[in-house]
């Protein structure tokens, strides 16, 4: 069965490598789940797409990681939310958003030079140049830290644009409550010294 299959409003869907890619390039964090001894887990956390792959990072002592690399199946979940979506019914109510479904099973990256060029990717995602400007990973922090990859081969997206839906009952439209969307923006601010 292939788990990335949409099948409520299959419309909205997407298997299209570039778009998986825009979504995971702009998404700053992501939701890990796992199999966990005491039962399923979901972490937040930062990553970065590198080719076909997104990569995660952290201590050798995360849970999360050990399990990935001792082949545990993952699902990564990513999720830009756009607008929020007011109808004049409340059922009606909805979002717009773009997110990123993957599964997968990770595999630890061991090189290096893999591992810093990861790390380094990681960095300059989250500010553009950010790797260049701050002292690299020392032997010690980087024997205390594993990264993990885990392929984009089974992923899908999913994309809900525009204003609320047609109302069911025609008598709605007339309603006098306000439709429409509310965007929602992330963006940088001021940077404040440490």
């Amino acid at each position: 069965m292939d788990r990335t299959q949409l099948r409520r409003k299959p419309a909205r869907g997407s298997h299209d490598r570039d778009v998986i890619d825009r979504i995971c390039d702009e998404a700053l964090i992501c939701h890990v789940g796992f199999a966990a001894p005491h039962g399923p887990v979901v972490i937040p956390t930062t990553f970065v797409r590198i080719g076909p792959e997104l990569h995660i990072h952290g201590s050798v002592g995360s849970a999360m990681l050990t399990a990935l690399s001792e082949g545990g199946s993952a699902c990564i979940t990513i999720t830009l939310l756009d607008a929020l979506v007011l109808a004049k019914t409340a059922l009606h109510h909805s979002a717009n958003y773009r997110s990123v479904v993957a599964f997968g099973r990770g595999r630890v990256v061991e090189q290096r030079e893999d591992k810093l060029a990861s790390l380094a990717a990681l960095l300059d995602k989250i500010d553009p140049g950010r790797s260049r400007a701050c002292r690299p990973p020392n032997d010690k922090e980087l024997k205390a830290t594993r990264v993990v990859a885990l392929p984009l081969t089974e992923a899908s997206a999913k994309i809900r644009s525009g204003g609320p839906l047609a109302e069911d009952n025609a008598d709605d439209a007339a309603l006098p409550y306000w439709a429409g969307i509310i965007p929602l923006v992330t963006s940088r601010g001021e940077r404040i010294p440490a």
